[in-house]
């Protein structure tokens, strides 16, 4: 954990200096002597004498120079741009450093320069060095609110609330009062991290130290209170910010209306929006068409498409991408590519928001050939698909049998800038697995590693799947093991593909290890588990056995009701 001064976070005040506060100047400890410099001169032993009769030249030397670094400090505005060249570059330590040597020469630090570095250090994660050139900065120079700020804002950043109030305090006994940027600060984060109460004292003590709020502050309050307290209470902080003459702005009214939707109150946004004293901005129009064909309300978003036009607001890319997401969620797909064609009619250039649903649907409705394109299409418009597109694009033409298409496509996505991922691999992996060619699918998994793509969970579940299909149950178990010891420990889908494979195998006794293993090792059974180890039972040929299961796994509420009577349905329990 990282330590702070307690010199600096104590809200005592410091003791009056006895010197005056030092200029850029050089040190005054400085001796101007005329003896020429001997090397060595600090060992006897190995000093050697001068025997040329030259003329001495006067030098220069301090009382507290270091024998193996010496700065010189005579052009104050050099050195400014030297430490702050180092903040630019990022090496705040060093910089941290070079403002210690500095004040030990007697020099004041520029107080902008120190609120650069504080902040810097801060960002890095180096609290304590951020507080070591505050306390610099209180000693050797004059520090301000902007400084005081810029510590206040570091500590809340890092959750140390309690270490940001001590510095509120401290800068209060030092003669500096708070602004607005200062509470503004403290209540944006404590209100980022759901600490709505602390924030509204907060806010209690602004108003307590004379010191007004802003529309930022409220905006703030506002979104938060939304969250955490709910719409009536964010509306009377609304009321009460109006009340002191501030008036909302834009950032004001999308956070009301992005909050409404969010709760599913779209139609009191929308009566929200109309009732406000200024036209509403086109960001704002298009939140509230979100929202409102998010809850399927059509014809609510048709009139409100119909008041922005009337108000002058053009319909823009954003509002375009909208409707066509909204369209194909709800399977209107047809209206979607005719609200694309009028998009170009009107001269706006559709961006990937605008075809990735389009894409995606085509895929569900297994009109892939359409989905490529409509991928072509938006290359020519000047956007690349993501690899998101192109693995449904695959798993659609996988699904229709058409894996040798989709290896094609498979193979051009390094050309097009566009890597293949896990997805992609797992993708072309079942499909070639599938159709017969484990070959090329094994080879799916070894290209893979060799280019550095981690498998994932449906990686391992895909080739325990496959294996089992294909009565290879052992090498299942032994990648489910092999699992177990990597980064994605298997699921309750990983064991029930095994429990399948052993089940149709009529190896009982082992699926009944493979379900003590994963009780064992923390990962709870479903109804789906159990159902597989009572067919299997019954299957097996043991169905006494099953029935008796099946009953004590209903009694424990393990399986329903409904399910056991399906499985008696099935015959199972009849010898």
């Amino acid at each position: 954990m990282t330590t702070v001064s307690t010199e600096f976070l104590s809200s005592q005040t410091l003791p009056p200096r006895t010197t005056s506060k030092r200029a850029w100047h050089r040190n005054p400890n400085t001796v101007v002597t005329c003896r020429n410099p001997v090397l060595n001169e600090d060992n006897p032993s190995k000093r050697r004498t001068n025997n040329n009769n030259k003329k001495a030249h006067p030098r220069v030397t301090s009382s507290d120079t270091r024998p193996q670094q010496y700065h010189d400090f005579r052009d104050t505005h050099h050195h400014m741009k030297a430490l702050n060249r180092l903040c630019k570059t990022g090496k705040y330590t060093e910089a941290l450093y070079f403002l210690e040597q500095m004040v030990k020469r007697g020099y004041k630090p520029d107080v902008i320069l120190c609120t650069k570095l504080i902040k810097g250090l801060f960002t890095t994660k180096r609290t304590e060095k951020a507080v070591r050139v505050m306390e610099v900065l209180e000693q050797h120079g004059d520090p301000d609110a902007f400084a005081y700020n810029a510590v206040i804002s570091g500590f809340c950043r890092s959750d140390r609330f309690d270490a940001a109030n001590g510095v509120l305090l401290r800068m209060k006994n030092r003669g500096f009062s708070p602004d607005v940027v200062t509470y503004n600060i403290l209540i944006g984060s404590l209100c980022a991290r759901g600490k709505l109460d602390l924030a509204l004292k907060v806010m209690d003590q602004l108003l307590k130290d004379n010191c007004n709020p802003t529309v930022i502050t409220y905006t703030i309050l506002i979104e938060a209170t939304i969250i955490h307290g709910g719409i009536d209470e964010a509306m009377k902080l609304l009321d009460e910010m109006m009340s002191r003459g501030l008036q909302p702005d834009m950032y004001t009214y999308n956070v009301i209306v992005r909050g409404m939707c969010k709760r599913g109150l779209a139609d009191r946004a929308f009566e929200f929006l109309r009732n406000l004293s200024t036209t509403p901005s086109l960001n704002l129009y298009n939140l509230l068409l979100k929202g409102l064909l998010s809850e399927r309300k059509w014809e609510a978003g048709e009139r409100l498409m119909a008041d922005m036009i009337a108000k002058g607001c053009e319909p823009n890319v954003v509002t375009y991408s909208v409707l066509i997401n909204s369209l194909c969620r709800d399977g209107k797909v047809g209206e979607a590519v005719q609200v694309l064609k009028v998009m170009k009619e009107k001269g706006l250039n559709p961006d990937a928001y605008c075809y990735d649903p389009l894409i995606s649907a085509f895929c569900r409705e297994g009109r892939v050939d359409l989905a490529i394109e409509f991928a072509d299409d938006m290359i020519s418009a000047g956007w690349l698909p993501d690899i998101v597109n192109y693995n449904t694009i695959m798993g659609s033409l996988c699904k229709k049998g058409r894996a040798d298409a989709a290896l094609n496509i498979f193979k051009k996505l390094g050309e097009v800038g566009c890597p293949p991922n896990a997805s992609s691999y797992n993708t072309m992996f079942g499909a070639l697995w599938s159709s017969g060619d484990k070959i090329r699918a094994l080879g799916m998994v070894l290209e893979m590693l060799s280019n550095g793509v981690d498998p994932d969970r449906i990686t391992y579940n895909s080739l325990i799947s496959c294996l089992c299909r294909d009565g290879m149950v052992d090498e299942a178990i032994e990648l489910l093991v092999d699992m177990e010891s990597s980064e994605w420990e298997p699921t309750v889908i990983s064991y029930n593909i095994v429990l399948l494979g052993l089940c149709k195998a009529h190896r009982i006794v082992d699926a009944i290890e493979v379900l003590a293993v994963m009780v064992g090792n923390g990962c709870q059974p479903n109804e789906t588990t159990y159902t597989l180890l009572v067919e299997g039972i019954g299957f097996a040929g043991w169905r006494g056995y099953a029935v008796e299961l099946a009953k004590s796994l209903v009694s424990m509420n393990a399986i329903s009701q409904d399910l056991f009577k399906r499985l008696h349905k099935q015959n199972l329990f009849r010898a």
